[in-house]
């Protein structure tokens, strides 16, 4: 991806960028301050800050700009992107459509997405370890809050917006779980607060942000025991603990059993699976 501000390219040009397309890019033009028109598939809409040009791969587009424009540009290869992947064969998503999403400048989320656009700058700018894993996240966060905006659904409120950060939150689990990153560790790359994150994390699941890590953590230790001939040392190991005791321990305390006494009793499941008729 690639991600600069609208004044360091379009000043170069008068302030304005002539109609083209991109077969391969998926694009983001968020408004902070300014004026001035998106043209999109021969439609020309004028900007009404805060808001987002959302630009799919194909699309005819080009943009006037007034000088004091505050913005932003994010142009993403389409397919290197879970939800931008293959919008050609998904004409009915939010995505595949250009649109202009104007942000209600009240809203908590406004101020959420504008500070998101923000981080993903600096975090591009920065080229510090670990950015295309932040980027995307941040990414995603952002595509989901502005179909929110874009798509209002009746019944829609905090709820399902926090819905929506969990699921971000359990896919960042997901890649770095081995890693045994603490729930700050999380939060940050969210951008909330850890206390804000726990909250949300609590109202949607029941669970702490501790327990959700903790919970996929176990989950990848059960399928270890049962599907590898690995020594509850080596799964240790691999999963972060600092020695297998501790591992033990944690592992006893989520499913009742010690890693020895789970991994023989499945087995055993799976033994009597195979010779029943």
């Amino acid at each position: 991806m690639h991600c600069e501000t609208i004044a360091s390219r379009s000043s170069l040009h008068q302030w304005e960028i002539g109609l083209h397309r991109h077969d391969s890019f998926f694009q983001l033009l968020y408004i902070r301050n300014g004026s001035g028109d998106a043209l999109l598939q021969g439609e020309t809409l004028p900007f009404r800050p805060p808001c987002v040009a959302v630009v799919p791969p194909g699309i005819s587009h080009g943009f006037r700009f007034s000088r004091d424009v505050d913005g932003m540009v994010i142009t993403v290869v389409a397919d290197q992107l879970r939800l931008t992947s293959g919008l050609s064969k998904r004409p009915a998503d939010w995505l595949a459509s250009p649109r202009l999403v104007v942000l209600d400048p009240e809203a908590s989320d406004t101020s959420y997405l504008g500070e998101t656009f923000s981080r993903i700058l600096e975090e591009f700018d920065g080229r510090r370890t670990g950015r295309n894993d932040l980027i995307e996240a941040h990414l995603v966060s952002v595509l989901l809050l502005l179909r929110r905006a874009a798509i209002p659904q009746a019944g829609e409120g905090a709820r399902e917006i926090n819905q929506m950060r969990v699921e971000v939150l359990q896919e960042l689990i997901g890649r770095h779980f081995r890693e045994q990153l603490p729930a700050e560790a999380y939060a940050r790359l969210l951008n909330l607060s850890p206390t804000h994150l726990n909250r949300l994390v609590r109202e949607v699941t029941g669970s702490s942000t501790h327990d959700l890590i903790m919970a996929r953590v176990i989950d990848e230790a059960r399928r270890a025991l049962v599907f590898t001939p690995n020594s509850i040392q080596r799964i240790a190991d691999n999963l972060g603990f600092a020695d297998a005791a501790y591992f033990s321990r944690c592992f006893r305390k989520r499913t009742g059993l010690t890693p020895r006494e789970y991994r023989e009793t499945e087995r055993e499941k799976l033994r009597q699976a195979e010779l029943a008729p």
